[in-house]
C-alpha cells in the first residue's frame, strides 16, 4: 500500500469515528501540533512526544465520583461555554457512558495539590479531568476549555489536542480584583459578567468596595437613610450624560435581594465576594445620611468631588454601634470569611480640630490620631472576629507608623521604596495581600497612545502589572508566606461605563491572573505574549471590550528632504509584525510588512495594525494622516506637561457625532510644553478647547493661579520658557459656556528667523473654578 493510500484510509477512518462518537485518536505522524497555549500558565506541563485526540460536535462529556450533581453542573456548564464561544456542541450524559471523550471525576483523594488542584491526561482514552473537590474541577474544566480554544481555532471545527499530562493548582489563596461602585454604580448584570470573566481567569476573589464619599450602595434596612440619602449625588460634570439631566441626581444601590443574587452567582463560580465597608474615612454618604456620625454634627451634601475628603466618622461609642449594626448586616448578607474595613487616605483635620475627639484620645491614653484610629478599627475587627470573619484593611496606618488590628490581613497598596511598607506588615505578624498602585491599579491608563482612554497617572502597561514584585525584597523565605494573594483595584472615578471597566481590566488581568496562580519559576514575559493571541480571541467570542493598547502601532514622523515624512512604527509590547497600507484601506495580515523606517510622500494616509504569526489582528488599525499640517500640528496627549509630572487623562463631553474626546491634562495646571516646534513662517494658530468640570478635592491645594488679563482668562503661547516671549494670546471667552470643545484663533507673532522653537502654552486663571483641557494646537502660515 502507497503512503497516499494510506493516509487516506486513516483520514476515512478518523472521520467516521468522529462521526460517531465526536472523539479521534490520531496517528503519531500528524504534523506538530501547536503548544497548549493556557493562561494563567499551569504549575506543571507534561505535553506527550506525541499523538493526540481530537474532540468534534456530539462528543460526550461524563462525570463520575463523588458529588455527582456539582459535577454535572460544572460539566453543564463548561459545556455551555464552549458552544457559547468555540462553536462545538457537547453532549453532557446523565448516566454512565461507555467510552465518553472527556470524563471529570471527583476523587476525595486524589493525586493532587490541594483542594483548588487538578490533573487533566490527555491520550487514547479520552480527556480526564480529576480533582479532589468541586473547586478544583472547576480550575480544570477552565483549562480544558481553553484546550479546545487553541490559537487560531475554527468556530464549530474539530479541535486536535495533543496528548500529555497537566498537574495544576494555585500559587496564592487570594486572587483578586477590587470593584468600586462607590464612585460609580455597575449594574447587577454588569457585575455578574464581570465575575464570569474573573473565574475564567481563575480569580477567586471579588473585593466589593460598596461604600464612599460618593455614595452607599448597599441598603441597609435599621438605617434607611444610608440609601435614601446617601445612594445619590448631584449629577455634577459627566454624571449629567449619565442621568440625562444635571438636575436628576446620579443614584444607585444594591438591595438586599440583588447582593444575595451575585453572592450565589459567584459562589457558583468559586468566586468569594468580599465586602468592604470605608472607614473612618471615605464616609461623607454616610455622613450626609446621617449627621450625627460626623465630627461637626453638620450635614454635608453626598461628595460630588474625587480624592480625599476630610470628613471622618465621629469615632464615640454612638458610632461604634452604628457601625457594629452595620456589619452584623453585612455578615448575613455575605458569607465570606473576610470582610474589609478600609482604613485608608483618613484625612484627620476634623478630628484634630475637634476638642471631643482630643478629649477621647487623651483619655485612652493615645499619643496621636492615627493610634485613635487604629483604636477605632480594633473595636470593630474585635467583633468581626467574634463572629468568626477575619478583617481586611489598607496599610496607610502601618505608613503613618501605628499599627494596625493583630487579626488583620493587610492589603499593601503601597508599592514604592522596595514594598517596605507590606514588608513591615509582615514582620509585624500580618498577613498580607500585594496590590501596588504602581502596577496593578487597572483604573490608571495602560499606554502613551492618542487614542487612550481616560485615566489617572501614572502609567500602568501590561508588562509593567506583569512585572509586580509579590514578595517584598529582603523577605526571607518564612516571611514569604505570610504573602497570601494578589490583588488588582478598579477604582472607578473615571469609569463612567461598563465598556471603560473592561477596557481597564483587560488584558491586565491576564498578567494578573498569571501572578496570582502561576508558580514563580513560570515567570517568563515572551511566553506570556506568546500565548496572548489565544487569549484575546478568547475575549472576542465572550465578547470582551479589552484594550489593545499594547501591541497598536504607534507613529513617530520627523521631516525629510523635498517634502517627504520619515515614519517609524512600534508598538509597547514590542510584540508581533505590524502591517501596513498607504491606499487609505485597512491592513490585512497579507499586506506590506513593516521592517524599518517609511519614507512617505505627502497626501499620504498610512494605516497599520499589528498581526501574531497565525494572522490573528492583536490591535485596531491605527491612522497618521500625512500632509502639510503633519509637523505643524500637535495633540495635546503629545505634548509634556510643564511640571514634569504625568499627566492623567480626562474624558470630555460627548460630541452629538463620534468618540469621546480624551485630554492629557495635569491636574491644577493647565500647561504644556512642544519641544522643537518648527514656527518658521508661521502667522495663525488654531486651538481646540475644552473646560472640565473641577471635581478634583484635595488637589486643589496645589492649584496654580495665573494672573488672567480678562474675566475668562486666556491662552498664552511663550516660546522658549513659559516666561519667554509672548507669541500669542488666545481670548477663552467664546469656549467659557460651551458644552464640548471650541475651536479658538489667534494670530501669532513669531520673531524674525524664529526657526525652531520650544513652546510653552498655559490657561491663565484658576483651575478650580474650570480645569482647561487642549485637544489640539495647529500652526499655519
Amino acid at each position: 500500500m502507497s503512503n497516499g493510500t494510506a493516509s487516506k484510509l486513516l483520514r476515512g477512518i478518523v472521520g467516521a469515528w468522529l462521526t460517531a462518537t465526536g472523539v479521534a485518536v490520531a496517528a503519531p505522524a500528524t504534523p506538530a501540533l501547536p503548544a497548549w497555549s493556557l493562561m494563567p500558565q499551569p504549575a506543571q506541563m507534561h505535553p506527550a512526544a506525541s499523538g493526540s485526540l481530537t474532540i468534534a460536535d456530539n462528543a460526550e462529556v461524563a462525570v463520575r465520583g463523588a458529588d455527582l450533581q456539582q459535577m454535572q453542573s460544572i460539566a453543564g456548564r463548561f459545556a455551555q461555554l464552549l458552544a457559547d464561544t468555540g462553536g462545538l456542541h457537547l453532549h453532557v450524559a446523565n448516566a454512565a457512558t461507555a467510552h465518553p471523550a472527556i470524563t471529570f471525576e471527583l476523587d476525595p483523594h486524589a493525586d493532587v495539590v490541594g483542594d483548588a488542584g487538578y490533573r487533566i491526561v490527555v491520550g487514547d482514552q479520552g480527556i480526564h479531568v480529576v480533582a479532589r473537590t468541586p473547586r478544583g474541577a472547576f480550575y480544570g474544566s477552565v483549562t480544558l476549555w481553553q484546550l479546545l480554544t487553541p490559537p487560531d481555532w475554527t468556530r464549530g471545527a474539530p479541535v486536535e489536542v495533543a496528548d500529555g499530562v497537566i498537574d495544576d493548582h494555585p500559587r496564592f489563596t487570594w486572587r483578586a480584583l477590587l470593584l468600586d461602585s462607590g464612585r460609580h454604580y455597575q449594574s447587577v448584570a454588569d457585575i455578574k459578567k464581570l465575575i464570569d470573566w474573573m473565574s475564567l481567569n481563575k480569580l477567586n476573589v471579588l473585593l466589593w468596595h460598596v461604600t464612599e464619599d460618593q455614595g452607599w450602595r448597599l441598603e441597609i434596612p435599621k438605617y434607611p437613610e444610608l440609601t435614601r440619602v446617601g445612594a445619590c449625588r448631584k449629577a455634577v460634570g459627566l454624571d449629567a450624560e449619565l442621568t440625562g439631566s444635571a438636575d436628576k441626581p446620579y443614584c444607585g444601590y444594591y438591595t438586599e435581594a440583588e447582593v444575595r443574587d451575585i453572592v450565589r452567582h459567584a459562589t457558583e463560580r468559586y468566586v468569594d465576594v468580599v465586602p468592604e465597608i470605608d472607614l473612618p474615612g471615605h464616609s461623607q454618604a454616610a455622613i450626609a445620611a446621617y449627621p450625627w456620625l460626623g465630627v461637626t454634627g453638620r450635614r454635608p451634601t453626598v461628595w460630588t468631588d474625587w480624592g480625599v475628603s476630610p470628613r471622618l466618622l465621629n469615632p464615640n461609642e454612638r458610632t461604634l454601634k452604628f457601625v457594629d449594626d452595620v456589619l452584623d448586616e453585612v455578615m448575613r448578607l455575605f458569607p465570606s470569611k473576610y470582610i474589609s474595613l478600609g482604613g485608608d487616605e483618613a484625612d484627620k483635620q476634623q478630628w484634630n480640630a475637634s476638642p471631643e475627639v482630643r478629649a477621647q484620645m487623651h483619655k485612652l491614653g493615645l499619643a496621636n490620631m492615627d493610634q485613635l484610629q487604629g483604636w477605632f478599627i480594633s473595636q470593630l475587627a474585635d467583633h468581626l472576629v467574634k463572629h468568626g470573619r477575619t478583617p481586611v484593611g489598607w496599610d496607610d496606618e502601618l505608613v503613618a507608623g501605628a499599627t494596625l488590628p493583630a487579626s488583620q490581613v493587610v492589603m499593601s497598596w503601597h508599592g514604592n521604596d522596595d514594598e517596605r511598607v507590606a514588608l513591615q506588615a509582615i514582620r509585624q505578624g500580618h498577613d498580607v495581600v500585594m496590590t501596588p498602585q504602581e502596577s496593578l491599579y487597572f483604573d490608571h491608563y495602560q499606554s502613551d497612545l492618542l487614542d487612550e482612554w481616560a485615566g489617572p497617572s501614572p502609567m500602568a502597561t501590561l508588562r509593567q502589572a506583569y512585572d509586580t514584585v509579590v514578595i517584598p525584597n529582603g523577605a526571607s523565605a518564612t516571611e514569604a508566606r505570610h504573602i497570601v494573594g494578589v490583588q488588582a483595584g478598579l477604582w472607578t472615578e473615571q469609569m463612567l461605563t461598563f465598556a471603560h471597566d473592561q477596557h481597564a481590566v483587560f488584558p491586565r488581568i491576564a498578567a494578573l491572573s498569571e501572578l496570582a496562580w502561576s508558580p514563580a519559576s513560570a515567570h517568563d514575559w515572551n511566553g506570556f505574549l506568546q500565548r496572548m493571541p489565544a487569549e484575546l480571541a478568547r475575549y472576542r467570542a465572550l465578547g470582551i471590550g479589552y484594550a489593545d493598547s499594547a501591541f497598536a502601532p504607534a507613529f513617530q514622523v520627523t521631516a525629510t528632504t523635498n517634502g517627504a515624512f520619515l515614519v517609524t512604527l512600534s508598538n509597547q509590547a514590542r510584540f508581533g509584525t505590524i502591517r501596513y497600507t498607504t491606499d487609505d484601506s485597512a491592513p490585512t495580515s497579507r499586506s506590506a510588512q513593516y521592517i524599518g523606517p517609511l519614507t512617505l510622500p505627502g497626501k499620504t494616509m498610512l494605516r497599520a495594525t499589528t498581526f501574531a504569526a497565525d494572522g490573528f489582528e492583536l490591535a485596531a488599525p491605527r491612522t497618521q494622516v500625512l500632509d502639510g499640517t503633519t509637523l505643524s500640528s500637535r495633540g495635546g496627549s503629545a505634548l509634556a506637561t510643564c511640571s514634569s509630572q504625568p499627566a492623567s487623562r480626562l474624558d470630555g463631553r460627548r460630541p452629538a457625532q463620534g468618540p469621546r474626546p480624551v485630554y492629557s491634562v495635569d491636574i491644577g495646571n493647565a500647561c504644556w510644553l512642544w519641544p522643537q516646534a518648527s514656527l518658521q513662517g508661521i502667522t495663525h494658530v488654531v486651538l481646540t478647547v475644552e473646560r472640565v468640570t473641577w471635581r478634583f478635592g484635595d488637589e486643589a491645594t496645589d492649584a496654580v493661579v495665573r494672573h488672567k488679563a480678562s474675566p475668562v482668562g486666556e491662552f498664552e503661547i511663550h516660546a522658549d520658557a513659559c516666561k519667554g516671549p509672548l507669541l500669542a494670546t488666545v481670548p477663552l471667552a467664546p469656549a467659557a459656556q460651551a458644552q464640548g470643545q471650541t475651536r479658538l484663533d489667534a494670530n501669532v507673532a513669531v520673531p524674525v528667523g524664529a526657526g525652531i522653537r520650544d513652546l510653552c502654552v498655559f490657561a491663565t486663571g484658576d483651575p478650580r473654578d474650570g480645569q482647561w483641557a487642549l485637544a489640539r494646537m495647529t500652526f499655519s502660515k
